[in-house]
């Protein structure tokens, strides 16, 4: 298999990674958001029951997650296996990142003084227009840092979907390296990685520096 084979299937199945990283975040950012609201409920078994999801989905591997997502609705309702794999890839990765960013948001937050809630009440503000217009500001540039970690780190958790045979770009290397027995395409595969990664963190500390009150 020629060069420009190879490259042409890896940058097929590069697609396929950057739908999933694109659709996790879409979903996972705002889900986080809820998780978070979840977390601090003052309804406490609510409070209780998000705290158990954040701590199933923080302590167990995202591979195991994936498989149980891929094969769970088989083993509940009988559905038959393969005709969900794309879905259960995105409701895989988007929970389990939705649970990180919740904590991240609450590390956020919780980092912004109480007096500037009391200053908000002082001035006539609800709890909805306290949070909009005072507390998000800041907790977003307070979590850009950890953000962008876990954006960086999901990049690389794209090449787990391969556990439920679903072709990206690792798995598209993977059964390149095997058929021509060469491990070109596992290194190529390797620098759309890492070029993937270095256009994220670009992006990502612009956003941080645009966020920056002092430059």
């Amino acid at each position: 298999m020629s060069f420009d084979v190879i490259l042409r299937q890896l940058l097929e199945g590069f697609g396929q990674t950057c739908l999933i990283f694109a659709l996790t975040l879409v979903f996972s950012l705002p889900l986080g958001m809820l998780v978070y609201f979840g977390r601090v409920s003052r309804i406490k078994p609510v409070s209780w029951i998000v705290k158990i999801f954040i701590s199933i989905m923080r302590g167990t591997p995202l591979m195991l997650q994936l498989l149980i997502w891929y094969f769970g609705p088989y083993y509940l309702w009988g559905m038959p296996i393969g005709g969900y794999k794309f879905t259960a890839v995105i409701l895989g990765c988007s929970m389990n990142y939705a649970a990180y960013f919740a904590e991240i948001y609450r590390s956020g937050i919780e980092s912004i003084p109480r007096g500037q809630y009391e200053a908000a009440q002082l001035l006539g503000y609800d709890k909805r227009q306290t949070f909009m217009k005072i507390i998000l500001p800041q907790m977003v540039k307070n979590v850009l840092p950890a953000v962008t970690n876990e954006v960086i780190t999901l990049v690389k958790d794209t090449s787990l979907v391969y556990s439920v045979s679903y072709i990206e770009l690792f798995a598209t290397a993977r059964q390149i390296a095997a058929a021509e027995t060469t491990v070109l395409p596992l290194f190529m595969a390797g620098v759309f990685y890492y070029v993937f990664n270095y256009l994220v963190a670009w992006i990502m500390e612009r956003f941080e520096k645009k966020l920056s009150y002092y430059h």
